[in-house]
C-alpha cells in the first residue's frame, strides 16, 4: 500500500476509535463506513444489513466464486484509561478490543478493490454488528439481504496481544470456543428476617450452586469451563429474609456439542439443587456463541498467503478459549479466523489502556489481498 491509503486509514481508524457506539446502535460508525466508501463506488452496496450492517461488493467481469470478508463495528462498555490524542470522546465506552483497527483493514481492502476489482467472482466486504454480544453474525445470516451475497468463503481476523508483531497464528479446524451466558433464578419465599424459618431461602441453594457449577468441568472428558460471573440474593432489606437468588455463568467448550452437554448437564445439576431445598428454578440464555471452525480449504488460502507474504507463522495445537460470533459462519460456509499478533509487551483485549497498533493495518489488508489472489485470479 502507498503511504497516502496507509494515511487515511490511519485517520479513519484514530476518527472511529474516538467516537464508538455499543453492539446494536453504531449508526454513527456506518454512516462513517458509508462516507468512506462512497467514492470507492462498489458495484454494490447492502445497508441495514442485519441491523446496522454494511456490505460492499465488488464483481469481477468473470463468473466465479464469492468471498466474504468480515470486520466488526461495536465497541465496549468499558471506560478507557489509554493517554492518547485520539482516545475515546464517549465516556464509559471504547474501542479497547480494536474493532477500530479490524476496520480499517477492511476498508483498505476496498480501497485496494476499487483500484483492482477481482478478476472472476465477487469480494464481498462486510462491516457487522453486534460482536461483542454475540448476536450480530446470526442477524447478518437471518436477514433476507444475506441471500444476495452467501459466499463460497468468509475470513476473518484478530488482533491477539501477548504474540510476536505481525505474527499470522493460525490452525486447522476449532479455533475459537463455542460458549453461552447461563442465567439461573431460585424462586423461594420472603419472610422476616427475625423469623427465617417462615420463609425459603435460597442462600444455601446459590452458595452450593456456585462451588458447583465450577467444578461441574471435572467430570467431563472433553475441554469445558465454568465461570461464575455474577451472583445475587435478594433485595437489600434488614427486614426481610431473601426469597430469590440470581446465579449467571459463562460455559464455555470447544465444540458446540460439548457446550450444549455441559449446558444440559448444569441445568440438572441447579434443578437438583432447587429440588433439595425446595426452591423453583428458572434457566435463560445470552450471549450464545458458536465454536469457530477453520476449514480444511479455506485454512491453506490463509497459510499459504502468510508463507506468499514472507510473515512469520504460529501454527497453534490448542483452540483459544474466547468466543468469536464469526463461529455461526462456520455452519454456512468455509470459513478462515487468523490471529495477527499485536505485540508481546501490548495490554490484553479489552483492558482500559489498550490501543490497536496502526502498523498493522498494511499487514492485515495484504494478508486479505494475498488470498483473494488465489481464489479470485
Amino acid at each position: 500500500m502507498d503511504n497516502s491509503n496507509i494515511k487515511q486509514l490511519i485517520a479513519l481508524r484514530k476518527h472511529i476509535h474516538q467516537y464508538p457506539e455499543l453492539s446494536g446502535e453504531e449508526e454513527e460508525t456506518a454512516k462513517r463506513i458509508l462516507d468512506f466508501f462512497a467514492p470507492l463506488k462498489p458495484d454494490q452496496t447492502i445497508k441495514g444489513l442485519g441491523g446496522t450492517g454494511l456490505a460492499f461488493v465488488f464483481e469481477g467481469k468473470e463468473r466465479g466464486p464469492i468471498s466474504l470478508f468480515r470486520c466488526e463495528l461495536d465497541g465496549l462498555p468499558i471506560l478507557e484509561e489509554g493517554a492518547i490524542p485520539h482516545a475515546s470522546k464517549i465516556k464509559g465506552k471504547s474501542h479497547v478490543c480494536g474493532h477500530d483497527g479490524h476496520m480499517a483493514i477492511i476498508s483498505g481492502l476496498g480501497l485496494e478493490l476499487s483500484q483492482n476489482r477481482p478478476l472472476k467472482g465477487k469480494v464481498v466486504l462486510l462491516f457487522q454488528p453486534a460482536e461483542e454480544t454475540g448476536e450480530g453474525a446470526n442477524a447478518v445470516i437471518k436477514d433476507p439481504k444475506f441471500k444476495e451475497i452467501k459466499p463460497d468463503f468468509a475470513f476473518a481476523l484478530h488482533n491477539l496481544p501477548t504474540y510476536q508483531f505481525k505474527q499470522i497464528i493460525i490452525k486447522k479446524g476449532p479455533f475459537a470456543a463455542a460458549s453461552s451466558g447461563m442465567i439461573i433464578r431460585f424462586k423461594g419465599r420472603n419472610s422476616h428476617s427475625a423469623h427465617p424459618e417462615a420463609g425459603k431461602s435460597p442462600a444455601e441453594a446459590m452458595a452450593k450452586t456456585i462451588v458447583a457449577l465450577e467444578k461441574l468441568p471435572d467430570a467431563m472428558k472433553k475441554f469445558t469451563l465454568i465461570t461464575v460471573i455474577h451472583a445475587q440474593l435478594g433485595e437489600i432489606a434488614f427486614g426481610t429474609t431473601p426469597g430469590e437468588a440470581t446465579v449467571r455463568a459463562t460455559l464455555r467448550a470447544y465444540e458446540n456439542e460439548t457446550r450444549d452437554l455441559l449446558v444440559a448437564y448444569a441445568e440438572k445439576l441447579c434443578t437438583r439443587i432447587a429440588k433439595e431445598y425446595g426452591l423453583q428454578v428458572t434457566f435463560e440464555y445470552t450471549e450464545v456463541f458458536a465454536a469457530t471452525h477453520n476449514d480444511p480449504d479455506a485454512w491453506e488460502l490463509g497459510n499459504q498467503a502468510a508463507k506468499n507474504l514472507g510473515l512469520k507463522t504460529k501454527h497453534i495445537r490448542i483452540p483459544f478459549r474466547w468466543s468469536e460470533d464469526f463461529g455461526l459462519f462456520s455452519s454456512y460456509t468455509k470459513t478462515l479466523l487468523f490471529g495477527l499478533g499485536s505485540g508481546k509487551k501490548q495490554p490484553q483485549l479489552h483492558e482500559p489502556n489498550f490501543d490497536f497498533p496502526d502498523e498493522l493495518i498494511p499487514t492485515g489488508v495484504d494478508m486479505f489481498k494475498e488470498i483473494i489472489q488465489q481464489v479470485h485470479y
